[in-house]
């Protein structure tokens, strides 16, 4: 299959599987003979793995190790238990920052005051010239 027909299939842009193929998350498949990508339909599966790996916080570098677990003959699940629990701690403290983030900003955000100020008074703006 040309790219452009995977592409279509797995939703995926052109430009994402000539990247996703050059970091090494899927094969380079072979060439025609005027030069175009001869995809095995196989690679369609590939890149739903990889979107649905994305879409659970795993970065390129995790999904890679994550596709040769599924490639390989010999699974280890403790291993890949581990795995999945340090991408469950590090959400963990993800929420936290944003939860701290969020606080931050309610607190500037009740503090500014909407009716006609200084720019001077706004503690939004204190906060991110370093004022406050």
């Amino acid at each position: 299959m040309k790219i452009g027909e995977i592409a279509k299939a797995s939703r995926v842009s052109i430009e994402t599987i000539r990247y996703y193929e050059k970091y090494g998350l899927i094969s380079a498949p072979p060439r025609t003979g005027s030069g175009y990508r001869d995809f095995l339909v196989d690679v369609i599966g590939d890149l739903q793995f990889i979107k649905r790996a994305k879409r659970l916080g795993f970065s390129l570098e995790e999904i890679k190790k994550l596709l040769a677990v599924s490639r390989n003959s010999t699974f280890y699940p403790e291993e890949l238990y581990h795995f999945t629990m340090d991408k469950v701690h590090e959400v963990e403290k993800k929420i936290q920052e944003l939860k701290s983030m969020k606080k931050l900003l309610e607190e500037l955000a009740i503090n500014c005051p909407r009716a006609q100020a200084a720019k001077a008074d706004c503690p939004i703006i204190q906060q991110l010239e370093g004022v406050k």
